[in-house]
């Protein structure tokens, strides 16, 4: 049902089943999938493309123009994938073309209360941003991630899957995968060994993991040191590929 009250633009292309409340305007360039919910008061504009299963409540900002001061309003694009939940009042900007000209947003994420996507980020499936959580731009965030409410991640950054950012964290250096941070800025404080079986992880692997993130964290090593020593544990273990590939490949340092 679409709302007589919403402003839908001409080129604007709608999929089966989608409800759109009043006083929501959806802009000539965006696509949005079947079976989306798009509550009153929402704004989505710019070359967005919305998979199926959506929500979106009030005061959402989608797909509009990056804060980026280089921006200079070339076209560029946002995708956001399925079954994706934007709580109130939250902001999402498409790329620059300083970047590759996108924001990604995979499947299955919850947005609390003003959660903010910068431009260019690329984000995966099963995330959850609590309240005012804030990407900035060209931040890469994996699967499984949870940031806290008040949280920020400084641009550039990388965080792995299944990592947990406790709530007014200040994300300054990449977070390797598994790893739960906290503080201004955010340094590490354990491992997510509970996530990691609520995820069903096997507990052989959970050990592997463990043994790895003590040889970044409990032995003093510098990194070379633990990742030639953590690329003897992989063997057999996606989890610690997962860990050392981050490892070797951080541009921002990890923190520590």
């Amino acid at each position: 049902m679409i709302h007589p009250q919403a402003i839908i633009e001409p080129g604007a292309k709608i999929g089966k089943n989608v409800q759109i409340g009043p006083w929501t305007h959806i802009g000539n360039d965006v696509e949005i999938g079947d079976h989306c919910i798009i509550h009153s008061h929402v704004l989505i504009k710019g070359h967005s493309v919305i998979g199926k299963g959506n929500q979106f409540f009030q005061f959402c900002s989608v797909g509009e123009d990056c804060q980026d001061k280089k921006y200079a309003g070339e076209p560029t694009k946002l995708v956001i994938g399925d079954n994706n939940v934007f709580r109130e009042s939250c902001t999402i900007h498409r790329g620059t073309i300083q970047d590759e000209s996108i924001t990604i947003i995979g499947s299955n994420n919850l947005f609390m209360v003003g959660a903010h996507v910068a431009h260019d980020c690329i984000l995966g499936d099963n995330n959850i941003f609590a309240n005012n959580a804030t990407l900035a731009g060209h931040v890469h965030v994996g699967d499984w991630v949870i940031f806290g409410g008040m949280s920020g991640a400084h641009q550039f950054c990388k965080i792995g899957s299944h990592a947990f950012i406790g709530g007014g964290a200040i994300v300054l250096k990449d977070i390797p995968p598994f790893i739960m941070a906290s503080g201004h800025p955010a340094t590490p404080f354990g491992l997510n060994s509970e996530g990691l079986k609520r995820r069903g992880f096997a507990k052989e692997e959970v050990l592997q993991v463990r043994r790895s993130y003590k040889e970044v964290y409990r032995k003093n090593k510098t990194l070379d040191e633990a990742c030639s020593a953590i690329a003897e544990l992989a063997p057999g273990f996606p989890a610690v590929e997962d860990f050392l590939n981050f490892l070797k490949n951080s541009s921002r340092g990890i923190i520590r």
